[in-house]
């Protein structure tokens, strides 16, 4: 079996450091890379540059925990358990973060501009829009590290003058992109059921790639449909096998979203004392993934499973 397999702890303390700008796979509460993130606020991880499109519950999360200094994203929410994620809001409203916000198709073309090599992309995207008009972080976060000089320009089409204006984008190149997978071969290649949102290009776009997996399976029966397959191994640094790893968050064809947990979370988001107790229950204290599953319990667990023809849980009860 290859090297690059290793625990939890193993990948956040080899390839996670303060102040890296990090990507998180998956979106609202599809395919989170939960394990991961409830590692890092495990292991006090800080002032990390988020850089996401659509995404909920482990940015809630590490935004909560205090782990964020830095925020780009294009929405930020748990679907219907907080469209608008709470300890985000809360953080935001406060300025205890800074925060840059762009059209989803802006920040995947980002990704994929970062993914290809490129000095920048352009569209149309959002043009007449606030999102072209105002820069949310300040001049001087502009000039540290790691900082696009510029939001975005807006230029003429230097190709078709007549044809209006583009929007000129920076890349995305994390240091670190987090992703959940249902399978990883044996030799690491990964495989994600369903939508993949932009995880494909926030993996080619970055330094280092973490994939926490639903199953490990021989290299061949990956083989055998190549085309279903998303990772080759050497995009890959670290590959952690982690059962439910995207919970309370579902993963498509293993198990829908929990709604009881992510009704327990947006009740305890609300309030900072409260948060800090979801943190002493829920994270701090389980080392291991076997220690989290087995305090959220098998018959909670039974009720996500997903049906294996459809891919989620039907008939549970989602209020």
């Amino acid at each position: 079996m290859s090297d690059k397999f290793m625990s939890t702890a193993e990948a956040v303390d080899k390839f996670i450091h303060d102040g890296d700008q990090i990507a998180l796979g998956g979106f609202t509460i599809n395919r989170n890379p939960m394990s991961l993130a409830r590692e890092i606020v495990r292991q006090h991880k800080k002032d990390l540059y988020l850089v996401v499109h659509s995404h909920g519950q482990a940015l809630e999360l590490l935004i909560g925990a205090g782990c964020v200094k830095r925020l780009e994203l294009a929405y930020g929410g748990v679907a219907r358990f907080a469209p608008t994620g709470q300890r985000f809001k809360k953080a935001f409203l406060e300025k205890s973060i800074e925060v840059e916000d762009y059209t989803n198709y802006q920040m995947t073309l980002r990704f994929m501009a970062g993914a290809m090599g490129l000095p920048f992309i352009a569209t149309t995207s959002g043009l007449q829009t606030d999102v072209v008009k105002v820069s949310g972080f300040s001049p001087a976060t502009r000039k540290q590290e790691g900082v696009p000089d510029e939001k975005l320009t807006v230029i003429k089409n230097p190709i078709d003058p007549e044809s209006g204006d583009v929007v000129i984008l920076p890349p995305l190149n994390p240091d670190v992109t987090l992703l959940h997978a249902q399978y990883a071969g044996d030799e690491g290649t990964i495989r994600m059921e369903g939508l993949s949102f932009a995880d494909i290009e926030q993996a080619k776009a970055a330094k280092h790639v973490l994939v926490s997996c639903e199953h490990v399976v021989p290299e061949e029966m990956l083989r055998r449909e190549p085309d279903r397959n998303c990772l080759p191994p050497f995009l890959v640094d670290a590959i952690i096998p982690t059962p439910y790893g995207a919970h309370p968050t579902g993963c498509y064809m293993f198990y829908d979203y929990d709604p009881t947990h992510l009704n327990l979370f947006k009740q305890m988001a609300r309030d900072d004392a409260m948060f800090q107790q979801y943190l002493d229950e829920w994270v701090m204290p389980l080392a291991t993934q076997e220690e989290y599953l087995d305090k959220v319990g098998a018959s909670s667990l039974v009720r996500i499973k997903a049906n294996p023809f459809i891919g989620y849980a039907p008939g549970m009860d989602r209020s």
